[in-house]
């Protein structure tokens, strides 16, 4: 009923905003260069304050146009600015496209993540998928980590039926195995990366560039699946204010504010503020507990870049964020937090950072780059304590040298880690000594990478890394790729290399925190490594009509040497770590797909086949919490002569093999088929403003269909009526008939099911 009652609020919607609100001039059209479609370039008027941006395809579109003579001017990376004088007549609509030549300015709308050097995507010899606000603007979120959601290849994987805590799997591989970087800067991750991730706030970010494979010979240790760099927005191209505010029908609020200051002519100031609140107590599938976590959070952030002569770079950023979050029983409150009478999980988060980039004073191009925060943690899981602290500091000076055909990179990193909690990882061997032995890594680096073009055509790129861990010693990590520009339109990308990862598995594993399980450590643990190799093959087309395809096909294939599994079948009560007596393998194709089509209608879709399986002692079994296939999709489309927008957004997984207690427990051994769809609605129509509204989990899918219930004895959290023989295994009992004990690790995708949204956005731009 719910679903059709949204339904007819759309189509109502349509008509009403169709009719009631006034038409304008519009302009629209084309741009492009020798090269193809002109992505992210800016169409602005000198006269007024309207403006637009290519979509990836190169098309534009201006609306609500007053009648009148404009200068418009175009500007992108790497192009000639271009200006031209308009005339729009009255309730008018005309098409304008532009060709650019190509030019020297100093737009920094390029990607940095593949080689660590500013250069346009189409130059890179790595391949670097890029993602803007209008792509996420597409299915609005509150915070990157759901946004993250609609990326091919990427997903969003919850690891707590209570808490909602989760990570990022990019091809599959678990979070630990993807690098978080904030503006090039490894401070998300660790312990941040499990908790951290949901406090980052879409109103500061600019870009995301997204590499998929191992990139350790230029970021070292946990770059090993691949990285997700979040880069924020220039202060100096920012708007002066920006604002982003959304509610739920499931009375989920979150606000994104941004507002610029610019003092004098000596530095410009962006100031971001987040605030996401969630306190409504549902629970649809009437198991007593919270079917999502109840939040209250808030983040700050503030962005300086200060002038310096010859344009040399000097920006400064802090962010402060503060998270207070709980899930559990639904009677539970903060009275109980801790004890062992009502279950709850509840997490207290203060994380603050600091991140630089100085362009030191030479003539030579050398940066110095740097990053500090700290993350305090205080949880309570049940009766469980798990108070952590840790903080990590980082600096990086790089020098990019051309020397004829040879774009040159060298570079001397050093990362410090201190972590310290109250489990027995960080306890004193001495147990006379009252106190802790936090842990203290050293990583030291140096690291060289020399980007050859051998012709126009034809480019390679040799890199390599030396780190030295404190704990495990010297680590080397080389890197090889080739570029193969066959003409404008076709491109060939060969990428190989290593990677490593040293553990904390406290930090990064959710399930060992629980206390629901002990955690055994077989054996010490040793490093991971992992050999890497893919190919990326991109087509585009260009159709007389204006429609514009491109594909983007790449396969991997990655072998792990030392996997480190987590065992939670061999017993329901433990979580045993150890070091894979074998070999692991992850790989797979993946597809994305853009077409645009001049009648407005734009279509962005992808899927990933992989196989990510763990081998030991001549058996072969897939790893837990994997799909073998997913797809995305985002469909857009502008209605003719009206600013009205319509986007259809949704993703689709496999089965996944699930982490079951013991061979009677009743749940599924494995995951459906299943989706989750999305539709929104934008009325542009207004000067600075839009507003937004739709539905979300149009198929109000949730994990708990077909299964006898999804958190394993959730009224006995505590386990106080599970009973044990003598060699402690769990038996069975009238009251306990499937032999199980109180475990939330059973869930791959959301619990929040349909549900409406409206919100509204205001920009201004000077």
């Amino acid at each position: 009923m719910k679903f059709r009652i949204y339904i007819t609020i759309l189509a109502l919607s349509i008509i009403g905003f169709q009719h009631l609100m006034g038409q304008g001039s519009k302009i629209s059209g084309f741009i492009s260069s020798e090269e193809g479609p002109a992505r992210f370039v800016n169409i602005s008027n000198l006269n007024s304050s309207f403006s637009t941006m290519t979509d990836t395809a190169g098309y534009y579109k201006l609306s609500n146009i007053p009648e009148g003579t404009y200068d418009l001017q175009i500007t992108g990376v790497g192009f000639e600015t271009l200006t031209k004088k308009v005339v729009v007549a009255k309730d008018a609509s005309s098409i304008l496209n532009f060709l650019l030549t190509k030019g020297n300015n100093t737009l920094n709308d390029v990607v940095v993540t593949g080689t660590l050097k500013a250069v346009r995507r189409t130059d890179s010899p790595v391949n670097v998928e890029v993602y803007t606000p209008s792509f996420f603007k597409k299915n609005p979120t509150p915070n990157i980590y759901e946004a993250l959601q609609n990326v091919n290849g990427v997903r969003p994987q919850l690891n707590c039926n209570v808490c909602n805590t989760g990570d990022i799997h990019i091809n599959g591989l678990e979070g630990p195995y993807t690098m978080v970087l904030l503006d090039g800067m490894p401070i998300v991750s660790a312990l941040s990366t499990v908790y951290g991730l949901s406090g980052i706030p879409n109103a500061l970010v600019e870009r995301i560039e997204v590499v998929k494979g191992p990139a350790s010979s230029l970021y070292g240790s946990e770059a090993v699946g691949g990285l997700i760099n979040i880069i924020t927005k220039d202060p100096n191209k920012a708007p002066m204010l920006s604002t982003d505010i959304f509610f739920t029908t499931s009375k989920e609020y979150n606000a994104d504010v941004s507002f610029k200051v610019n003092a004098a002519d000596k530095a410009s100031i962006l100031t971001g503020i987040n605030y996401f609140n969630f306190q409504n107590i549902i629970d649809k599938n009437h198991d007593n507990f919270t079917d999502m976590t109840l939040q209250n959070r808030i983040s700050l952030f503030q962005k300086w870049d200060i002038k310096r002569k010859n344009n040399r770079q000097f920006s400064l950023a802090g962010r402060y964020m503060y998270e207070d979050r709980w899930g559990g029983d639904l009677r539970y409150d903060s009275s109980f937090r801790g004890g062992d009478s009502i279950y709850g999980e509840s997490i207290y988060t203060n994380r603050w950072e600091l991140l630089g980039n100085y362009e030191l004073p030479f003539t030579e191009k050398m940066m110095l780059s740097f990053s500090y925060n700290e993350h305090e943690q205080d949880s309570r899981y049940g009766k469980t304590s798990y108070i952590a602290s840790q903080k990590i500091g980082f600096t990086q000076l790089t020098w990019d040298k051309n020397a004829g055909n040879h774009d040159l990179l060298f570079g001397i990193a050093l990362r410090y880690t201190y972590y310290d909690d109250n489990t027995p990882t960080t306890q004193n061997a001495d147990m006379l000594k009252n106190k802790n032995a936090p842990h203290i890594t050293w990583l030291p680096g140096i690291f060289a990478q020399d980007e050859i073009a051998l012709s126009k055509k034809h480019k390679i790129l040799l890199g390599i890394r030396y780190d030295y861990n404190s704990y495990h010693g010297n680590i080397l990590t080389p890197r090889f790729a080739y570029k193969w520009t066959i003409d404008p339109e076709n491109m060939i990308r060969l990428n190989a290399g290593t990677g490593y990862r040293v553990v904390n598995l406290f930090t990064e594993d959710h399930a060992a925190l629980t206390g629901a399980r002990e955690v055994i450590v077989a054996n010490e643990l040793n490093p991971e490594r992992s050999y890497n190799i893919n190919l990326n093959y991109i087509r585009k087309f260009f159709i007389k009509d204006g429609t514009y395809l491109a594909f983007d096909l790449s396969t991997f294939y990655t072998y792990f040497n030392n996997r480190i599994v987590a065992d939670l079948e061999q017993d329901p009560n433990k979580i045993i770590y150890d070091n894979l007596q074998g070999y692991a393998l992850s790989k797979g194709i993946n597809l994305n797909m853009d077409i645009s089509f001049p009648f407005g209608l734009q279509i962005i879709a992808g899927g990933t086949w992989m196989e990510n399986t763990l081998n030991q002692n001549g058996v072969r079994t897939q790893q837990l919490l994997t799909e073998k296939f997913t797809g995305t999709w985002a469909v857009s489309y502008t209605y003719p002569k009206s600013n009205i927008s319509i986007d259809y957004t949704g993703n689709v997984y496999s089965p996944m093999r699930l982490p079951l207690l013991s061979s009677t427990d009743p749940r599924s051994p494995s995951s459906p088929w299943w989706s989750i769809q999305n539709i929104q609605l934008t009325y542009t129509g207004l000067k600075k403003v839009e507003f937004y509204f739709g539905i979300k989990n149009l198929l109000n899918w949730t994990p708990n269909k077909g299964n006898p219930f999804i958190i394993a004895r959730a009224h006995d959290p505590f386990d106080k009526k599970v009973k044990y023989d003598a060699n402690g295994q769990i038996l069975a009992t009238s009251e306990n008939p499937y032999a199980l004990s109180f475990d939330p690790t059973y869930i791959y995708g959301p619990n929040q099911g349909i549900r409406g949204f409206f919100g509204v956005r205001f920009r201004i731009i000077k």
